[in-house]
């Protein structure tokens, strides 16, 4: 039989062909009027996705990069910081804030755990500048209470700035910047927005945009103020990515087409967005009901709808699971990372995935599962008929 390559992975991810379009379309230079237009309105489209009336930066980065730059320009060597970890990319706060000189206070959960509110009241001091944090730990599929958290730095009068990555968790999560009270919401193209990766983006806070002007840790290229400047005039400090830009422009678009009606056929971003994360969260919450119908065991406690985490049965290394269903299928799933590389494997769910793609990778785990993982005792359809209920009891709701 033919195969199909699919990804389901947590980025890159599948791309919206729009996008492709878009891409391909895109022979622009980026100091013309043209291009000026397009910036402008990509950057509007951005406050909309992400819900501020703050101003948005778009870098030619991945999104370490704009973690980096929110480090490197609202921290000053020698300033205390507090990093919550609880994975993989927690740990990259972690070792970002050392690199610029920080003092870094952590509150560190095992993967898969997310944070005790009361452990981080504890650790939060005076002089805690800034607070780092994952709205969804890719690494664990495990996803954090960003407004419980926003609201205890609001109760306790904290002057620390929240710090948010927000690059699988934006598209998955209701998050709202300015109404959860967030101060810089970090966004990634290749997740849920649907295009390849190479673009990140930073919403920042006016409350962050006046810290910067009393930090002096090195930037230069990842220099916000300075792109904040030209940004107001279309243009990014240095050589953007344009045919990227362009994509981006054509995904929001799309997303917001999700939501039209006929009085507005252009649609809303804000309630595409919406429409966005309804989906994220039906086609997780049948992948998990699959999974565990299957024998399996889910990894998080507090799973997310941006990936879902699963443990390898007892003695097998998570890799064969996600070899088989490669060489079999062309399906591409991801193992686990840092310490959970060979316990658990992660199907992604984040942007251009939809039931028909979910119910193929069931099929086909099923498949791996008869054939090579006997011990889990399951059966042809065991998966299949729990994933087609939970659809048919979300949809019928909806």
């Amino acid at each position: 039989m033919i195969r199909k390559t699919r990804l389901f992975t947590p980025g890159p991810t599948p791309l919206l062909p729009a996008a492709q379009f878009a891409m391909a379309a895109a022979d622009i230079h980026h100091r013309t009027p043209e291009f000026r237009a397009l910036y402008l309105r990509v950057l509007s489209q951005l406050k909309e996705f992400v819900g501020t009336k703050n101003d948005v930066i778009i870098l030619s980065s991945s999104g370490t990069g704009a973690m980096e730059a929110a480090v490197s320009n609202l921290t000053s060597p020698g300033d205390r910081v507090l990093v919550l970890s609880a994975g993989k990319f927690g740990e990259r706060w972690t070792a970002l804030a050392k690199a610029f000189g920080c003092e870094v206070d952590l509150v560190s959960e095992p993967y898969g755990k997310t944070f005790d509110l009361d452990k981080v009241k504890a650790a939060l001091k005076l002089e805690t500048r800034a607070v780092f944090v994952q709205a969804n730990e890719t690494s664990t599929g495990a996803r954090h209470d960003m407004e419980a958290l926003a609201k205890l730095l609001k109760d306790q009068k904290s002057e620390a700035l929240l710090i948010v990555d927000g690059i699988t968790g934006l598209g998955t999560t209701h998050l709202d910047m300015d109404a959860t009270g967030i101060d810089v919401l970090i966004g990634g193209s290749q997740k849920a927005v649907m295009i390849p990766p190479g673009l990140s983006y930073l919403a920042v806070s006016q409350r962050a945009w006046d810290r910067m002007e009393a930090t002096y840790n090195p930037r230069y290229y990842f220099d916000l103020r300075k792109e904040r400047k030209n940004a107001k005039n279309g243009e990014s400090a240095y050589t953007p990515a344009v045919a990227l830009i362009a994509a981006l422009g054509a995904a929001l678009d799309w997303i917001a087409a999700q939501a039209a009606t006929p009085e507005n056929p252009a649609g809303s971003l804000a309630e595409g967005r919406k429409k966005l994360v309804d989906n994220a969260e039906t086609i997780s919450a049948m992948t998990r009901a699959a999974v565990e119908a299957l024998g399996f065991k889910l990894f998080s406690d507090a799973p997310g709808a941006a990936a879902t985490a699963v443990y390898a049965p007892e003695g097998v290394d998570s890799g064969v699971i996600v070899k088989e269903l490669k060489s079999r299928f062309a399906a591409v799933i991801t193992n686990g990372q840092g310490e959970m590389k060979g316990q658990i494997f992660r199907i992604a769910h984040l942007g251009f995935f939809d039931y028909m793609d979910t119910i193929a990778l069931i099929g086909a785990l099923e498949q791996v599962v008869v054939k090579s993982l006997p011990q889990l005792g399951a059966k042809f359809g065991d998966g299949l008929i729990a994933a087609q209920k939970v659809y048919v009891e979300r949809t019928t709701k909806a």
